[in-house]
């Protein structure tokens, strides 16, 4: 009776030590499981750059050229000037009617071509860099100024045409929304150094 007792007790005792191992078995597992789950679910880092690279890409695409556009908020123009000239045998270096203009193509950059009408006409087109507006008194009034520099070509239509180094330099003034006045120094490196002083006013636009 005793053995069979004893027969039963190590069964029971197998029996349970079975079941534990099962249950610890089967709990690791599912530990395991939860583990890769939660590793596969977490997005990685290249994830998270993606959409980063791609607003970059669209902001440089929308910083891209756009003539006409205003330059650090200073309209683009087109208008009518005087040249003074201060040296030269072209008709940049003598006194004549001037065609100006400014279409603005980035924030920062614009072209400045113009045309000096007189015996020997000079096509002047520069690009210029156009630096932050600021103030200045002036007849006891405070004006916005906008200065710019840059360099390009000038080129001489006479009969002996010639094609040199052209740099310029100047202030834009808004006067309203319609208009802004020009002033702007150039010389021009042809046959001799040409340098004229234009002043002239210009009527605004948006866009070509």
């Amino acid at each position: 009776m005793l053995q069979r007792l004893s027969v039963l007790l190590v069964l029971a005792s197998m029996s349970l030590f079975g079941s534990s191992l099962a249950a610890k078995a089967e709990t690791s597992s599912a530990t395991i499981s939860t583990s890769a789950a939660d590793l596969v679910g977490q997005p990685s880092n290249n994830t998270k750059q993606a959409p980063v690279e791609q607003q970059v890409a669209q902001t440089q695409v929308a910083q891209s050229i756009d003539p006409g556009r205003p330059t650090r908020g200073v309209s683009s123009y087109i208008g009518v000037a005087g040249n003074i000239g201060l040296g030269g045998d072209s008709a940049l270096g003598d006194t004549n009617f001037t065609v100006i203009s400014k279409i603005g193509l980035t924030n920062t950059f614009s072209a400045r071509p113009s045309v000096v009408i007189g015996d020997d006409p000079v096509v002047l087109v520069p690009l210029t860099y156009d630096l932050t507006p600021r103030t200045a008194d002036a007849f006891e009034d405070t004006l916005a100024i906008a200065p710019f520099v840059g360099a390009g070509v000038a080129i001489e239509t006479s009969e002996d045409a010639d094609i040199g180094l052209l740099l310029t330099g100047g202030v834009d003034v808004p006067l309203s929304r319609n208009f802004t006045a020009n002033a702007t120094v150039n010389a021009a490196f042809l046959s001799e150094t040409d340098v004229g002083l234009v002043l002239g006013v210009g009527y605004n636009f948006n866009g070509l």
